[in-house]
């Protein structure tokens, strides 16, 4: 036996404000669920020091070392490139295609008192690594301390 429902044509309208929030989740948040890769402007970053350097790591796979250029202007590191795409071909029928290609830039200040005529940069496995020495005057010292006996003079242990 089945239930009968009266039909209520106001239940059935949607607010204006409704229809808007739907409108925007659907176009914004719905490309994100559909996994639409974004563009590749800005490489991934990784940037840490030690004692006696600053290294900044930059993830770009699929770039070959000679197609990335870096540049220092005072404090400023750029680095810049193009991942070049590969011969299409006319038989494939891409069914998802995630492959970043095209140019790509990455600025960044670095920390003052770094020996930048001095940077080594390496390239492994799509990850570009760069070195800074830090200058002497900004390393680290330590200072031993002394212990002072009464008569006010250090002792010598």
């Amino acid at each position: 036996m089945s239930k009968m429902v009266r039909w209520q044509p106001a239940g059935d309208l949607v607010s204006l404000r409704e229809a808007m929030d739907r409108l925007f989740e659907d176009s914004w948040v719905g490309a994100r669920a559909w996994n639409f890769p974004s563009p590749w402007t800005e490489p991934a970053l990784d940037v840490f020091e030690t004692a006696d350097q600053v290294t900044v790591k930059a993830a770009i796979p699929g770039v070959k070392p000679e197609e990335v250029e870096i540049t220092i202007t005072g404090n400023l590191l750029t680095i810049s490139g193009e991942a070049k795409s590969e011969t299409e071909t006319q038989d494939k029928n891409y069914l998802r295609r995630e492959t970043r290609m095209g140019a790509f830039s990455r600025m960044l200040e670095l920390p003052a008192g770094l020996q930048t005529d001095q940077a080594d940069a390496k390239f492994e496995n799509g990850i570009l690594t760069i070195e800074f020495p830090k200058a002497p005057e900004i390393k680290p010292k330590s200072i031993k301390v002394k212990a002072v006996t009464n008569g006010g003079s250090p002792s010598k242990n």
